[in-house]
């Protein structure tokens, strides 16, 4: 069964059968107000010589042939089949003896030109209004070479009416390609959104065991003639290391292979309730983090646990490759409505202008994700802050 709705029935009907049901209309209408109808003592309009004849007869029979050949046309050769309508309705009003082409003659016109206008290039759609246009002031200025009288005022009212087809058409040929501007930015902004999260996850995924993995191994190399015990601990914590980037990474290639991959999340993702075992690596590695609880811990938000985590964990990373210190200070209090992040260190800066590396861009884009305040630099007495503030959603118990 598709999953995919149909169109409405209106939409499924092509336009010639609308073009050719507007001819059959107009052509009834212009029997019915020529005859007097029940109730009329006279006709509304009184009928042309020509109009109870034969010969006019067989131009209105070959104006509906003109005009279903033209609806039949409409789709594959848009002008040609204008072409064809534009004839059928002159050749239709002939037998009519008036001095301009009525409405009812011309509305399958107007229902081609508003499908041209809708459906068909810019040029296309000019050229058409510009045919419409033409043939009506060509008809009256026949007459009037002819020396026969014309119908101006008819003929005004006309050409209105093909304006209006022409304007609705255009509009909605101009709506159409707005809508399709917007899918495309909405999905070009989507796989852009989709990338940057997957790049932020595996700078923060890789960077911090990375950093941890050099120190490990520098200490290693230092030690492994002097100390044998301490060369063995570092490259056991070498090892841990590696086996966790190595595992994270096996996790998130598995997700986005996945059929839908846009849609899946990246499971096993870590939060503030790992921040423990961060710490010890991190004091493991040579460089030692304090954690500080201010308010009372709770289960938060998905997206704002993940968060917290990965912003206090690339700016302890940045502390450990960067800020040449043994230690550093991460604070977290959680309050009402927000949750604020503080890492201080007392190193000597970081070493850079705030803001250059894919560590404090990638904190910056997620707090930005969560409308969020995000604020990273060197402090007056020595050393370097990282400041984030997460709102809170409310209802979080």
């Amino acid at each position: 069964m598709s999953a995919v709705p149909s169109s409405p029935l209106l939409r499924r009907v092509p336009p010639g059968a609308w073009t050719a049901a507007a001819w059959c209309a107009g052509t009834v209408f212009t029997f019915l107000i020529r005859v007097r109808l029940p109730g009329e003592g006279l006709p509304s309009v009184q009928a042309g010589v020509l109009f109870y004849r034969w010969d006019g007869r067989a131009m209105l029979v070959v104006a509906t042939v003109l005009t279903l050949i033209g609806s039949g046309l409409l789709r594959r050769r848009p002008l040609t089949a204008l072409g064809l309508l534009l004839a059928g309705s002159v050749l239709g009003t002939l037998p009519l003896s008036v001095g301009a082409i009525p409405v009812p003659q011309f509305l399958s016109v107007d229902v081609a030109l508003w499908f041209i206008a809708a459906t068909g290039r810019r040029r296309t759609s000019r050229t058409a209004a510009g045919l419409v246009f033409v043939t009506l002031a060509g008809y009256l200025a026949f007459r009037l070479l002819c020396g026969w009288i014309i119908g101006t005022s008819t003929e005004l009212a006309v050409a209105m009416t093909a304006a209006i087809a022409w304007l609705i058409g255009n509009s909605t040929h101009q709506a159409r390609e707005h809508a399709e501007d917007m899918r495309v930015q909405a999905a070009t902004q989507a796989v852009t959104t989709e990338r940057l999260r997957i790049a932020r996850e595996l700078h923060d995924a890789v960077a911090h065991n990375i950093g941890i993995v050099a120190l490990q191994a520098g200490a290693a190399r230092r030690v492994i003639d002097t100390q044998p015990t301490r060369a063995r601990d570092a490259l056991k914590a070498v090892e841990t290391s590696s086996r966790e980037t190595l595992s994270g990474l096996r996790r998130m290639l598995g997700a986005l292979r996945q059929a839908e991959s846009e849609a899946a999340p990246l499971h096993d993702l870590p939060g503030l309730a790992d921040l423990d075992r961060l710490a010890e690596a991190t004091t493991a590695a040579g460089v030692r983090v304090d954690v500080r609880w201010r308010g009372e811990p709770r289960p938060l938000p998905p997206e704002v646990d993940l968060s917290a985590f990965r912003i206090i964990q690339e700016a302890v990373t940045n502390v450990v490759r960067h800020a040449d210190t043994r230690s550093c200070t991460v604070s977290i209090d959680c309050r009402e409505e927000e949750l604020t992040i503080e890492v201080v260190d007392g190193g000597r800066g970081h070493g850079g202008t705030p803001g250059t590396g894919y560590g404090l861009v990638g904190m910056r884009e997620r707090v930005a994700l969560l409308h969020g305040d995000f604020t990273a630099g060197p402090r007056p007495e020595g050393g370097f802050r990282v400041t984030a503030r997460l709102p809170l959603p409310a209802g979080v118990a």
